[in-house]
């Protein structure tokens, strides 16, 4: 299978790719920059609108997960407004150019995230929740619904609503695992809330699946049993074997972020269920979150 993948430098996208080439699918990377001799690359430019689509012809597959980093940096409206350009934007050069192929992929993978439930406490959510009312989810909203319009050119989408990805190797763990090593790690605010997490491999091995099986529409990409933040504190400080006695009041990450990035990032409440990904069959490696850390960290089981 030929896959083409926009946001391939990102550690999701990274990751994707070297998966896919080991399984013996052709990979064509989305790149921002100079496409180098030899190398199997496309080059565009969401914000000047261009596309070298034609290497887009006869590709089976299309993951997109191209978007400026949600918590690289504080909330400004100027912020905001490339937060969502990056997506809209992109997504629509993407559909555009899909569209006008001669032999279109059978199926659009485009990256969307659990924002779009916003904060909903204890709630369990399914994809058939409805969205939130924060910027988040207004952002998710918007995201998807330029993806969906390559429906109108047949091509099977499916919006891929990621939770928390763990990984030694980016998002949030490292950020984590310093303080939790120290033993100066502890609970966010109450920790009541929901934190809905998937392991980096088991999201790879989600969005093969998505590909290669009949599933279309939003699909949540999380494992199936989310915990509070209070429990994954105490999991990852017992898989390390190191206190978290420290709760983090809620001042500090909004004094150092912003109050609407912190609460969205840390304090927001999303109980997801991957309820498409169960009922199509996918099969998760890591439903157990302190089973799932101790392989990811190579730590012993206790």
């Amino acid at each position: 299978m030929q896959v083409v993948v926009t946001g391939s430098s990102g550690p999701i996208g990274q990751a994707l790719c070297s998966h896919l080439t080991r399984c013996g699918h052709h990979v064509v990377r989305v790149v921002r920059r100079p496409v180098q001799p030899g190398e199997f690359a496309l080059r565009w430019d969401p914000v000047g609108g261009t596309f070298d689509a034609r290497g887009l012809e006869g590709a089976d597959a299309v993951v997109h997960l191209a978007g400026a980093g949600v918590g690289d940096r504080r909330w400004s409206e100027d912020r905001k407004r490339v937060l969502i350009e990056s997506r809209t934007r992109s997504t629509a050069l993407l559909v555009d150019a899909l569209a006008g192929l001669d032999h279109r992929p059978r199926v659009l993978v485009s990256a969307s995230a659990i924002g779009f439930y916003g904060d909903r406490r204890d709630e369990v959510l399914t994809e058939q929740s409805p969205p939130g009312d924060d910027f988040l989810a207004s952002l998710c909203v918007r995201w998807e619904a330029e993806a969906t319009c390559a429906t109108e050119s047949g091509i099977r989408v499916v919006c891929a609503r990621t939770g928390l990805v763990l990984s030694p190797e980016g998002g949030a763990l490292p950020k984590l695992l310093p303080l939790f090593k120290l033993g100066l790690g502890g609970r966010y605010g109450s920790g009541a809330q929901w934190w809905s997490w998937i392991t980096l491999d088991d999201e790879i091995r989600a969005i093969e699946w998505l590909l290669e099986n009949d599933v279309r529409g939003p699909v949540n990409l999380t494992a199936p049993n989310p915990v509070t933040n209070r429990d994954f504190t105490r999991v990852l400080s017992a898989v390390l074997s190191r206190p978290a006695l420290l709760p983090v009041p809620g001042f500090g990450p909004r004094l150092l972020l912003g109050s609407e990035l912190a609460d969205s990032l840390l304090f927001t409440s999303a109980r997801v269920r991957p309820a498409v990904l169960e009922s199509s069959g996918f099969a998760f490696t890591s439903s157990d979150l302190e089973a799932g850390l101790r392989h990811m960290l190579k730590r012993p089981a206790s």
